[in-house]
């Protein structure tokens, strides 16, 4: 998509994104009970990245759950170009990321998400994983906070790998734990965020991603 998409991205809930975000919250409360603390952690106003854990398809729906604020999250390119479904995606806070170029193309989007000062759901583990560890992390989340000056509130979301595991076709009714923890500033820098500094913000993400995550299985 072009960047005059992305300059369309609007922070205000619309009637189509509250009666969609009421169905979704509805049959998420109605299926998986879902439990959230540490909510205000996450602030109000002001550029913030969420990075939550990643073990199920299902994690973003309780994005719905974790703060008042409309959040945005990337969605393959491709979307964008089917009908009504583009529309109601960037309605619902998705942005766009063409394939074969995610990683300077994410990494764009993401930028301008924050500078304007919104919410952006990034799962620093990349792709889904599995098990209750977290290994090394993906630095992409600590050098988009350094760039725009975001702060990241890491999140741990336990069940929805039962809930719906790799294969599954449909969802399995279980109860839903998320714990939101305290924010960790971007890393510090004077004009370019040096490799060591952002080394060690993803590590401090790492471990605190670890500590809700184990926080949210003993819920």
């Amino acid at each position: 998509m072009s960047q005059e998409h992305h300059l369309r991205l609007n922070p205000k809930k619309t009637i189509f994104y509250r009666f969609i975000a009421v169905i979704m919250r509805s049959l998420a409360r109605l299926f998986f009970r879902p439990t959230v603390r540490g909510r205000e952690n996450i602030p109000l106003t002001g550029p913030v990245l969420i990075a939550p854990i990643h073990r199920s398809n299902l994690d973003f729906a309780f994005t719905l759950f974790m703060t008042k604020r409309k959040v945005f999250f990337m969605a393959k390119d491709s979307l964008f170009h089917v009908p009504v479904l583009g529309t109601a995606m960037t309605q619902l806070g998705a942005f766009p990321v063409k394939r074969g170029n995610a990683d300077r193309e994410a990494m764009r989007s993401s930028e301008e998400v924050l500078n304007a000062g919104h919410a952006l759901v990034l799962f620093p583990e990349g792709t889904r994983k599995h098990g209750r560890d977290v290994e090394p992390l993906h630095d992409g989340a600590m050098f988009i906070a350094a760039r725009t000056g975001a702060i990241v509130v890491p999140v741990g979301i336990s069940g929805t790998d039962r809930a719906l595991p790799d294969g599954a076709k449909f969802p399995r009714p279980l109860k839903i734990h998320v714990v939101v923890g305290a924010p960790i500033t971007p890393p510090e820098h004077d004009q370019r965020p040096s490799r060591s500094a952002i080394a060690k913000k993803t590590e401090e993400l790492r471990r605190a991603l670890e500590a809700t995550y184990q926080a949210s299985l003993t819920d």
